[in-house]
């Protein structure tokens, strides 16, 4: 892709490198435990020298014990976290919040290729910024830009707290993009999805979430999901998802024909990615088989197929996802 040189957004919020004490209690929920099928008040809860087991153990290692207090996940508008589901390992403790006291900041200074990735992701956003103001403008309405968190470890957003093995996610009720730039180098050496569009891909796709949240689609499928079961609300998620990859793929064509910053290999590079995050190669990786009905963003060919129809194309009606049968 060729970035260098190009206009970069000012709606980036580094927080890289910032160790955010949260004191308790953590507002939006109670903690929840298994209770292996025991009474309320005891005989099968985790009870409390179990919890402050816990607790310790967090405390030790450096882990932020307000996570215990924030229960099963973020919440709070919208049902897109996390976006690019991570296998999950142990997170690398010192990136976590350091727990309890007041709030404080303390920043280790970047490196160059920091610096510089940095930039990257700030033309990408950027041109999404172009791209979506004047396909806004197009359909008689207004695109409010979306703000782009850089962080490491765990960041709070309004939708709760998140974590860097959950990979990056979109929060609709503050309207901001949130990725550990480290997720880049899981995409390159775990997924084996290089390069640099690759990592353009990702971007655009979270700001497709933005723009379903702006023309309404997020708040109804979120509605939709309420009302239905678990393995019905998984295949509306999934066409949520891929409707953001094709959004991801009409980015794709009108960058490239609004601003020629495609390179050769560069579409490779993000069905690379498409392909390399699809549920199935993922269950496949982490567990050894697939479970179709747990699906939340769609399998691999999907995902390239939803993406390679924006990109083709580069018109938002091409990407309903959710009237038709053939995902």
């Amino acid at each position: 892709m060729r970035w260098r040189g190009q206009r970069e957004s000012q709606n980036v919020e580094d927080r890289r490198g910032e160790r955010r004490g949260f004191g308790f209690p953590f507002p939006g929920g109670g903690a929840r435990f298994p209770s292996g099928g025991g009474s309320s008040r005891g005989g099968g809860g985790i009870g409390i020298v179990g919890l402050l087991i816990i607790l310790g153990l967090m405390l030790f290692f450096g882990l932020d014990p307000t996570v215990l207090m924030q229960g099963s996940g973020p919440s709070g508008g919208g049902g897109n976290f996390p976006d690019i589901q991570l296998p999950q390992t142990r997170p690398d403790a010192t990136n976590f919040p350091i727990p309890g006291g007041q709030d404080v900041d303390i920043q280790r200074p970047k490196t160059t290729g920091e610096d510089d990735l940095k930039r990257f992701v700030a033309v990408v956003l950027g041109t999404t910024e172009d791209v979506w103001e004047q396909t806004f403008q197009r359909i008689g309405a207004r695109y409010r830009e979306p703000k782009l968190v850089l962080f490491e470890g765990a960041v709070r957003s309004a939708c709760g707290t998140g974590m860097s093995a959950m990979g990056p996610f979109y929060c609709p009720a503050d309207e901001r993009v949130y990725i550990d730039l480290n997720f880049y180098r899981e995409l390159k050496n775990r997924f084996h999805a290089p390069g640099d569009f690759a990592q353009a891909y990702v971007i655009a796709h979270e700001v497709g979430h933005h723009v379903q949240n702006l023309l309404g689609i997020a708040d109804k499928v979120e509605a939709a999901r309420q009302r239905i079961g678990p393995r019905e609300g998984n295949a509306l998620q999934v066409r949520m998802e891929l409707q953001a990859d094709c959004l991801a793929g009409v980015w794709a064509h009108q960058m490239q024909s609004e601003k020629d910053l495609i390179e050769p290999g560069d579409i490779d590079e993000a069905l690379g990615a498409a392909s390399a995050i699809g549920d199935d190669r993922i269950q496949k990786q982490t567990q050894g088989y697939v479970v179709p009905d747990s699906f939340t963003h769609g399998s691999s060919a999907q995902r390239v197929r939803w993406f390679r129809r924006g990109y083709e194309s580069g018109a938002l009606q091409v990407c309903d996802t959710f009237n038709t049968d053939n995902l």
